[in-house]
């Protein structure tokens, strides 16, 4: 047997320290250039709800058993942190999200969740809880928060955000839904004792200038458009995957809860409130420099309602043009990329329209 001399194990041990610094370094180099998590929006867990917004007891017990093995469940608010620059989460990040205070919910779903110890977030209208059938109660809310849930604004009342009273002027339609805002926020507070200063919007639907109020006031709002959520997420429109329904199929949930977060630093097009039923411009999506160099946008495409769009691409951006006629209510536009580094994973991006009828009624 042959033993290494002192003199013969130091210049091995600095090599062997070289080599591990340099695959340390190749292993960092090959990360996407920021963080990234994911954010799953449910609703009903049932089997006999609508079903559109609902998944299936047996079929979410398939998707928790899948997230279980693959990923890491973190709490909303250390994902939203990690976002913001506060904290880190792991690269398999994913929150569990509901909307709506379903009574299913705790009867249906939370057995299945608890099993897993798996931490989620409820956005809730106080004025409802406890008065509709179909619905928490107080006493409940407080007894799942005693076991790990999370409660969190979604109104008072479930209202259209974006809808006008007869005759009513802009100023004083802000100041009504922000009224409907921060009483649910205060409800919230005296029955959970806490505010969060999450708002889940109705229906998934704003405007920029509510964003920008919610914003100047300490909130962070999140939508029901796509996408994954990280450093250069709009924290007044922030992403989630909607998970039930015709998206529960996990054959294509998995790509979605492995996507990443496309590192948009500006795009011409930021109010998704649509006067009209024609875009007329193309957009234009600017990405970060460091951000965009892990984002392959040769292999970029971009959908609309099954179609797929003409696109453009620039080292640092990429531009599509959508020519259909919006419809009325809620649509979307989903860009992905390929990441360079992370084999298998995409960068998601979405932009939601939302176009009222000609008597400014937005459909449920």
């Amino acid at each position: 047997m042959q033993f290494i001399t002192r003199r013969q194990f130091i210049p091995l041990f600095l090599s062997l320290l070289f080599l591990h610094s340099t695959l340390s370094l190749s292993w960092a180099s090959a990360a996407p250039a920021h963080s990234s998590g994911v954010i799953l929006l449910y609703h009903h867990v049932s089997d006999d709800t609508p079903r559109s917004t609902s998944i299936t007891p047996a079929k979410f017990a398939e998707h928790l058993d899948y997230i279980n093995q693959h990923f890491t469940v973190v709490p909303l608010n250390k994902l939203i942190n990690a976002a913001k620059g506060q904290g880190q989460v792991p690269d398999n990040a994913l929150a569990i999200t509901f909307d709506d205070g379903y009574e299913n919910i705790l009867q249906n779903g939370h057995p299945l969740i608890k099993k897993y110890g798996f931490p989620y977030t409820i956005f809730i209208n106080p004025q409802v809880i406890g008065k509709q059938a179909n619905q928490l109660d107080w006493q409940q809310v407080k007894a799942m928060q005693n076991e790990g849930v999370t409660f969190a604004n979604h109104t008072l009342d479930h209202l259209h955000l974006l809808e006008k009273l007869p005759g009513e002027q802009e100023s004083d339609w802000l100041e009504r839904v922000w009224q409907n805002i921060t009483e649910a926020e205060t409800i919230l507070q005296q029955h959970t004792g806490q505010s969060l200063k999450y708002l889940a919007y109705p229906f998934g639907e704003y405007n920029q200038t509510l964003a920008t109020k919610l914003t100047n006031n300490g909130y962070t709002a999140f939508g029901q458009h796509s996408g994954g959520v990280g450093t250069f997420s709009d924290m007044a429109a922030i992403p989630r995957f909607p998970a039930a329904g015709r998206y529960a199929n996990l054959s294509t949930l998995k790509t979605k809860m492995a996507s990443l977060a496309m590192p948009v630093s500006k795009v011409s097009l930021s109010n998704p409130q649509q006067d009209k039923r024609e875009l007329g411009d193309d957009v234009v999506i600017m990405l970060d420099k460091n951000g965009a160099a892990d984002v392959r946008l040769s292999q970029l495409a971009c959908y609309y309602q099954g179609d797929t769009l003409e696109t453009s691409t620039t080292e640092n951006q990429f531009t599509f043009t959508l020519t259909a006629t919006l419809p009325v209510g809620r649509s979307r536009v989903n860009c992905t990329a390929p990441s360079n580094s992370a084999n298998g994973r995409f960068y998601w991006y979405s932009m939601p329209f939302f176009v009222a009828t000609e008597e400014g009624k937005y459909p449920d």
